[in-house]
């Protein structure tokens, strides 16, 4: 299928839509006041799927007159939009009814025609309207920028991209220049976390850059701190500081001295690491120096001792490498290569091998079509999937599980890169080469190819470029040993995890929750388990060896039960103001949450490295409920306090435990923090 052919499609797609929301206006207009109610299920309905299609805000935006006339927001909170506070929209918009997302969405979209002057409203004036319509941006600037985290999608289901592309209509016509400080806030919060996938921050720096070169837009005294950010893209050294093309930059390069080459390579990639984004000149220059400077290819990385001595054990590898998957269309290639180096992993055996054989690897043409679908054709799908690999084995904790409930395979994609590099590697040749992944569970095969679907309900497409390609094979594989774990007393995780994840999975497995009653059990023993496993005062000050699966119950701000998630446990240490925390990985882009009670999960500034969530121990354990452990070791559980036990259990009570104790309540848990 041509491009052209799936635009005529979505074409054809939105003018039906489109139609069916004009149907459902017009028998709301000819239906009596009192009859009104009953006809508005049908325009709700067909708006909500309006407004997931391209093109289909902008409709709506042309029909707000219409609206108000049938009497879509008649009898409700939305009829006097001259009362309505921005600041409530971060709830509408999350809302759980989809009715009440819809309307306010329709709401926004006729505040915007009021705003571009097409629709004088008789109670709203358009400055009005325009006012309250930044505020609305600068208050979701979350749902914005960034994918939904599991609050959203377990609350909103299909329709958790609803308000999103209704916020990026909204940003594109009212501009981003009243909200540009907190978009270079929100920026660097998400770049703290160093994520694969890094589109929305370019979308979000571009938009920065276009508002700052627009003479028509007055910015005053905000975006003061957008110059670091906007040149690490556009201008980050003397040679590219007015963004003048890739091709003229390389006709600058090919006049320059090494002097003048040395000083584009340190600029480049002190850029490179301040922000963790790569500008398309910085590919430029490194293509460059494979000719013209290999010397100097060490300070374009930004490699330190560790880096340069595998450079230059693993020269002719790196070069390939280079050569195969840097381009301006896959900048990021450097960044994974440069962050690779500095693991120093090329030093275990498999692992230099495994890339030569990535180098070469044939690729199966659905896998071709699906990197092509995604990433388009400004460069080779053979270096898209290169560049996904170099990410993922350079920065194993900014794996991302985009907007699919796909929380295992991301988990075990970032294990694997994190703890088994040459194991990813084989799971991505099968994949891509062979378009199936074949496991075992107790000593019985599992064909990707053969299994019947996944978690996933569709093929997920906004992922990294490895993710891409493996995690359709793995949710299949995951969900065929759930299947085969079924009549088996308990958690299927217990049998589960070690056999997807590696033998490094604790076989010892803790659960807190009776998997048919949902109710909390043994909670005592599973706190002093923990303690006993992981707390270095337990457990002889042992450190984690190997990274281990854990589950957490969700929660929202308001502490509330969201859902289960599969998170993994990094380390266990005191952070710089002396207090124990849990680090560990959440296979979201953006692992900045509050689980409510105070409970706010933090990705920097308490000795986080890159990629990881910490929360003090006490915290993340309130959130547990399922860990494993190696049954050989033996802590000191009896050394646990009441004291730490009851901080702990206080927190459970006063969140996702609060419907799940037990008729006869927790033993042994009396006059808890927080309880009555």
């Amino acid at each position: 299928m041509t491009s052209d052919d799936i635009d005529n499609q979505a074409e054809d797609r939105r003018a039906l839509l489109l139609s069916r929301f004009d149907d459902a206006l017009e028998a709301l207009d000819r239906a009596p006041d009192f009859a009104k109610f009953g006809k508005l299920d049908r325009v709700f309905d067909s708006a909500r799927r309006l407004l997931l299609v391209s093109g289909g805000c902008a409709a709506v935006v042309e029909r707000a007159a219409a609206m108000d006339q049938a009497g879509v927001f008649l009898g409700s909170d939305w009829a006097s939009p001259q009362t309505l506070l921005p600041a409530l929209t971060a709830n509408t918009l999350r809302s759980a009814d989809a009715n009440t997302l819809v309307i306010e969405a329709l709401s926004q979209l006729r505040l915007l025609a009021v705003a571009k002057g097409d629709y004088v409203h008789p109670l709203i004036s358009a400055e009005q309207a325009h006012h309250f319509l930044t505020q609305v941006l600068a208050s979701n600037l979350a749902l914005l920028f960034s994918p939904p985290n599991e609050a959203e999608r377990e609350n909103q289901g299909k329709w958790v991209m609803l308000p999103r592309h209704l916020l990026a209509h909204l940003a594109d016509v009212i501009g981003y220049e009243l909200i540009i400080d907190q978009l270079i806030d929100e920026i660097w919060r998400i770049q703290q976390q160093r994520p694969i996938q890094v589109s929305a921050v370019r979308q979000m720096i571009t938009q920065i850059a276009i508002c700052r070169a627009n003479p028509d837009i007055d910015l005053g005294n905000s975006g003061q701190g957008a110059d670091r950010l906007v040149s690490s893209l556009f201008g980050p050294t003397q040679a590219c500081r007015e963004d003048p093309g890739v091709a003229l930059y390389q006709e600058r390069l090919d006049y320059m001295d090494n002097t003048a080459l040395l000083s584009e390579a340190t600029g480049l990639a002190r850029a490179m690491h301040d922000t963790g984004l790569v500008s398309a000149y910085h590919t430029v220059l490194v293509r460059h120096l494979l000719t013209a400077g290999e010397h100097l290819l060490s300070e374009a990385l930004g490699l330190s001792s560790t880096g340069r001595d595998c450079l230059l054990c693993y020269r002719e590898l790196v070069l390939n490498l280079i050569d195969a998957s840097v381009f301006p269309a896959t900048p990021q290639a450097v960044y994974g290569l440069s962050l690779m180096l500095e693991r120093g992993i090329l030093y275990q055996l498999p692992v230099a091998p495994a890339m030569w054989r990535q180098l070469g690897l044939p690729l199966c043409q659905s896998t071709r079509e699906r990197l092509s679908m995604a990433f388009g054709s400004q460069a080779t799908p053979e270096a898209f999937l290169l560049e996904g690999v170099l990410c993922m084995l350079g920065l194993p904790l900014g794996v991302g599980q985009g907007n699919n409930p796909t929380c295992q395979s991301a988990r075990a994609l970032s294990m694997w890169a994190y703890n088994d590099p040459d194991y990813l590697l084989q799971m991505v040749t099968w994949a891509a080469r062979d378009d199936e992944i074949i496991m075992h569970f107790e000593g019985q095969a599992i064909s990707s190819q053969e299994s019947l679907s996944g978690v996933a309900t569709s093929a997920p497409m906004d992922l990294d470029p490895v993710s891409l390609i493996v995690v359709p094979h793995l949710d299949r594989i995951y969900a065929e040993m759930g299947r085969r774990c079924i009549g088996r007393e308990g958690d299927p995780h217990r049998w589960v995890n070690p056999e997807f994840h590696g033998w490094w999975s604790g076989r010892g497995f803790r659960l807190n929750v009776d998997v048919p009653t949902g109710k909390l059990v043994d909670l005592e023993d599973f706190l002093q388990h923990f303690y006993a496993a992981y707390h270095p005062f337990h457990n002889g000050n042992q450190p984690l060896i190997h990274p281990q699966p854990a589950g957490i119950a969700v929660t929202d701000s308001a502490a509330r039960f969201i859902g289960w998630h599969a998170i993994t446990i990094l380390r266990v240490n005191l952070d710089p103001k002396d207090c124990m925390r849990v680090y560990f990985y959440n296979p979201n882009n953006d692992s900045g949450q509050n689980w409510g009670d105070g409970v706010m999960v933090s990705t920097a500034g308490n000795g986080e490295r890159f990629g990881e969530a910490s929360l003090p121990f006490e915290q993340f354990l309130s959130r547990l409920y399922i860990f494993h452990f190696d049954p050989l070791e033996h802590g000191t559980k009896a050394a646990v306090s009441r004291g730490e036990l009851d901080e702990v259990i206080g927190y459970i009570q006063r969140s996702w435990g609060a419907e799940r104790l037990p008729a006869g309540g927790l033993q042994g848990s009396t006059d808890l923090p927080g309880t009555a």
